[in-house]
């Protein structure tokens, strides 16, 4: 079966999704370009690795080995850890968290109990009231053009950076060309997801999905591109 996804269940505060896979054979796949942060975790030979990952402003072609164990933590647009900006973790710039005497990870000089896909919303609770995980309840508005009050222009920018780790505009970028791909990868015709999404030609939408997805608009319709959102 090669390399398989599976949605976590449960609906959790500053988390996007909760998500785990499996790779029982060894799989080409494509991690498609992303505006959130990551917490993810991997399970190989016995051991428990932990990265933070930033956003991912392109396609990146992947291996999975064989015998893999994943799972991570999408976070919410607007969550990250200051210690680790996700500007400094962006296009696979991961940050790998050291882990101490029992698998317990290390972070801030604390040590902290390595959690499961199942309890991980115990372990991110912890890092909020430690203030290790912060969340910036104005992302959302500049995301949809609107400016704080009292916020200059540029401030809310650099605000809005800092928080998320690329601009407004690749943010939406971003988002157009997933949604994008999510509608060509279940049928929809090529020129109707070109009205739909918000591009202007058929050319312009290729070159979008190059970037985002590595694949033609028509490859993203056939069932052989196995990509990672």
């Amino acid at each position: 079966m090669g390399l398989t996804f599976h949605a976590v269940t449960g609906e959790l505060p500053l988390v996007q999704r909760v998500w785990s896979a499996t790779c029982d054979a060894p799989t080409d796949f494509t991690s498609v370009a992303k505006s959130c942060s990551m917490i993810a975790f991997t399970r190989a030979g016995g051991a428990l690795t932990v990265s933070l990952r930033g956003p991912e402003t392109r396609a990146t072609r992947m291996i999975c080995p064989r015998d893999y164990e994943y799972f991570g933590v999408d976070l919410r647009l607007g969550a990250y850890l200051p210690l680790f900006p996700p500007s400094g973790l962006a296009d696979l710039n991961d940050a790998r968290l050291p882990t101490g005497s029992g698998g317990r990870i290390v972070l801030d000089n604390r040590d902290w109990e390595m959690p499961t896909e199942h309890n991980v919303d115990v372990f991110l609770e912890r890092l909020v009231r430690a203030g290790l995980l912060v969340f910036d309840p104005l992302v959302d508005e500049i995301r949809h053009g609107d400016r704080p009050r009292a916020m200059s222009e540029r401030t809310a920018q650099i605000r809005f950076r800092r928080a998320v780790g690329i601009s407004r505009r690749k943010l939406v970028s971003i988002e157009q060309a997933r949604q994008a791909a999510r509608l060509l990868a279940a049928g929809a015709p090529i020129a109707e997801v070109v009205t739909n999404c918000g591009y202007y030609d058929q050319p312009q939408l290729a070159r979008a999905m190059r970037w985002a997805t590595g694949h033609t608009p028509g490859e993203l319709r056939s069932p052989t591109a196995f990509l990672a959102y």
